[in-house]
């Protein structure tokens, strides 16, 4: 999957529709989708129109639907993680010491995660792109280029719904040939061989954070 580069910079508005878009779907979710879609159709129609498409998906499903299948795409699939370190490091010793780094990111920019989330949480980097941290978020999210070619590619194969929103995002980030052309070979590996396994026990797995109806562990 290759990104199309959006048409414009990415702005603060695009910035808050992904973060809110790829959260878990709740009632506050459902009741901000008219002011989102609103929001997002004012972006380039290249990142309007996947994001239009999310928006219409999540309005038009019951709310408990929208959990179960979140649940199951993000929760109990690994490949489908919106832990971005744990596609580099796993459940590794250095996995730890990249939630590390994402921590110290979000307080050398004046924020905090809330709700129990990892630092490596992709919506929360996406809020702190919005939120006035963009230099930060987008450190973090050229960092981990790779995970989202990784998890891009897993939700198209599966039809998924999310697919588009994680294609804006990649097509959001500063053009950088070598660093694209680097995370897509690093990218190509990692789906041959898979994360680092090393197992100490100190880091939740990924998915893990604020626990949410109906989860349970990853397969």
């Amino acid at each position: 999957m290759t990104a199309r580069r959006a048409a414009t910079p990415a702005s603060p508005v695009a910035w808050a529709a992904l973060s809110a878009l790829l959260r878990y779907p709740d009632e506050e979710l459902v009741a901000d989708l008219p002011v989102i879609t609103a929001a997002a159709s004012r972006l380039p129609p290249s990142a309007a129109a996947p994001l239009g498409r999310l928006a219409a998906h999540l309005a038009g499903r019951p709310l408990l639907r929208l959990q179960a299948d979140y649940v199951a795409t993000f929760d109990l699939k690994r490949r489908c993680s919106l832990h971005l370190t744990w596609y580099l490091h796993g459940d590794t010793r250095r996995r730890g010491q990249a939630l590390w780094r994402c921590s110290q990111a979000f307080r050398q920019a004046g924020f905090t995660v809330a709700g129990g989330e990892l630092p490596d949480y992709l919506p929360a980097i996406l809020e702190l792109a919005a939120s006035g941290g963009q230099d930060a978020a987008i450190a973090m999210l050229a960092g981990h280029r790779a995970g989202l070619v990784l998890l891009g590619e897993a939700l198209a194969s599966l039809g998924s719904p999310y697919a588009g929103a994680v294609e804006v995002l990649r097509a959001l980030l500063p053009d950088d040939e070598r660093g694209a052309r680097e995370a897509a070979a690093l990218a190509a590996r990692l789906a041959m061989t898979g994360p680092p396994a090393e197992l100490v026990g100190a880091v939740p797995p990924a998915g893990a954070g604020a626990p949410r109806p109906g989860g349970g562990g990853q397969g």
